[in-house]
């Protein structure tokens, strides 16, 4: 088990499938979730925006 956590950042869809899939294969790891579906999806934005 790592001392820091393994983290996920989740820009759209199908994120939180791999997280499951993570904690599934290391069940001992830290994992940490960020979902922003609030500003998806990021390709049609321009590098201002972002």
């Amino acid at each position: 088990m790592r001392e820091q956590p393994i983290g996920f950042f989740d820009s759209g869809l199908g994120g939180l499938s791999v997280v499951k899939e993570t904690k599934k294969i290391l069940p001992l790891e830290n994992i940490e979730y960020f979902a922003d579906n609030q500003r998806q999806p990021y390709g049609e934005k321009s590098q201002l925006e972002l």
